[in-house]
């Protein structure tokens, strides 16, 4: 019995292990903020408009979307609505599945859940890592997800990087306040500029993952409340038992 039981959480500890580990590349810290609104409409808007073409969020609905984000129904309809789709309906693309495995090998996995499944700083380093790569079908590569089957779709805001040799920052003097540098191979350097500077991109990266730890449990905020709700409950509960116990056995010896 032991054994079928460590047999059991062993297929269901390993394949989450390989997930978080990948290639086993440096993952940055992310840590997001589902409370910023600003910053998930922003994540919103980067998603329809750059995601969405492949990947679906059949899980979620423009309707909740945008009560949750507090944008107002008819600007969601104007600006992040695309397609036929009614405000209540879920986040889908026109993509078959078909057509999907005859252009990339393989349906573009749905990413509802993304941010549960691969975790922030996946998704984060992830979207920052691609490289130029002619060996590969679609002329990119990436360092998280080496062989990765999807394009740079976010290329024109980073612009072009590349791997190679190039100057580091590894210290800062502290007299100067200047970078100390190094030169340092097989690392990833900007080669072409994109729309964005690399903090604007960056940024654009955070909002980006923010909005999908957000679609990965829209009820994060009111857990939060509910739990703290409950909390104060269990606090005044304890007084009136405490109070309750002792007018109970002051007059006994």
């Amino acid at each position: 019995m032991k054994k079928l039981i460590s047999v059991f959480l062993l297929s269901i500890v390993a394949p989450l292990t390989a997930v978080a580990s990948g290639s086993g590349y440096h993952l940055d810290d992310m840590k997001p903020n589902v409370s910023n609104k600003a910053s998930l409409q922003r994540g919103a808007q980067t998603f329809v408009n750059y995601c969405m073409g492949c990947h679906e969020m059949q899980y979620s609905r423009y309707e909740r979307v945008a009560d949750d984000l507090e944008i107002p129904h008819e600007l969601m309809v104007e600006n992040l609505i695309f397609n036929d789709s009614k405000i209540g309906q879920l986040m889908t693309n026109a993509m078959t599945v078909d057509a999907a495995k005859r252009w990339f090998g393989a349906a573009p996995p749905d990413l509802t859940l993304v941010a549960r499944v691969r975790g922030e700083d996946w998704l984060y380093t992830y979207l920052r890592t691609f490289y130029e790569d002619s060996t590969r079908p679609l002329g990119v590569n990436n360092e998280v997800f080496p062989n990765v089957g999807m394009p740079h779709v976010l290329m024109e805001l980073q612009g072009l990087q590349k791997k190679g040799c190039a100057q580091v920052a590894v210290d800062i003097d502290v007299l100067t306040g200047q970078d100390i540098t190094e030169e340092r191979c097989d690392v990833l350097y900007l080669a072409e500029e994109g729309s964005q500077s690399p903090a604007e991109y960056e940024e654009t990266v955070y909002d980006l993952v923010n909005f999908l730890v957000y679609t990965a449990e829209p009820m994060q905020q009111e857990r939060v409340r509910i739990g703290i709700i409950v909390m104060l409950f269990l606090v005044v509960l304890f007084i009136c038992a405490y109070l309750l116990n002792r007018e109970y056995w002051k007059d006994i010896h």
